[in-house]
């Protein structure tokens, strides 16, 4: 990396993006001295200069929510960084996934839906319950409730493919997806974790695979 290229403040900081390699989520904007940055480099996992502490820290060095480096991309008049990483744990000392968590304003068009939002907002009922939410009354009820329905929205979904109805099918899936992601939640449970597990197959074949799930 041609860190002589970039450009530091007048304080001598760059700042970063960190962003999810898996899922794109942004997960922290943080700061780099030149220092910060080759450690990164060198040890292919995060390290940050901290404004108000003025020193440099390695990210999971207390928590162990570590971050290995994929890539590191500087933008056009090189004075910010994106660097995408495959973390271990939470990103946000709160013990959010990321730490981009309050939202403070929605557009007047729908906010798209992503499963990242939705996985949020499943999160948000779990930690502050809200009374009348259908996704409250499930984590009050524990995991037995929530496995009897991912049980349940499983046998619809055969139930609807058995049918070779699409549009029910699809409908059926979509309850399946969410119940499953609360399942994930009250589990701890990440989105990241499965898009890790499923990066891990592409490589294996269906013969390799099925002797090793025996």
């Amino acid at each position: 990396m041609e860190i002589d290229k970039l450009k530091f403040d007048e304080k001598g900081l760059i700042p970063a993006i960190v962003q999810d390699y898996y899922t794109k989520q942004v997960l922290t904007l943080a700061y780099m001295n030149r220092e910060a940055l080759e450690i990164t480099v060198k040890e292919g996992r995060t390290c940050f200069y901290s404004r108000s502490r003025q020193e440099l820290w390695r990210k999971g060095e207390t928590s162990g929510n570590t971050q290995r480096v994929v890539s590191i991309t500087s933008d056009c008049d090189g004075d910010a960084l994106v660097v995408e990483v495959i973390k271990k744990g939470p990103a946000c000392h709160t013990g959010a996934e990321s730490c981009f968590f309050n939202l403070e304003y929605v557009g007047p068009e729908e906010t798209p839906f992503s499963y990242d939002g939705l996985y949020e907002m499943i999160k948000g009922r779990q930690a502050e319950p809200k009374e009348g939410s259908y996704t409250s009354y499930l984590f009050e009820k524990g995991m037995d409730k929530i496995l009897k329905k991912v049980g349940e929205e499983s046998t619809e979904v055969i139930i609807a493919g058995a049918k070779d109805d699409k549009e029910e099918t699809v409908y059926e899936i979509a309850d399946l997806t969410y119940h499953i992601m609360v399942m994930m939640v009250q589990q701890g449970i990440g989105l990241q974790d499965v898009t890790a597990e499923l990066a891990k197959r592409h490589v294996i074949d269906h013969k390799i695979k099925q002797e090793r799930m025996k």
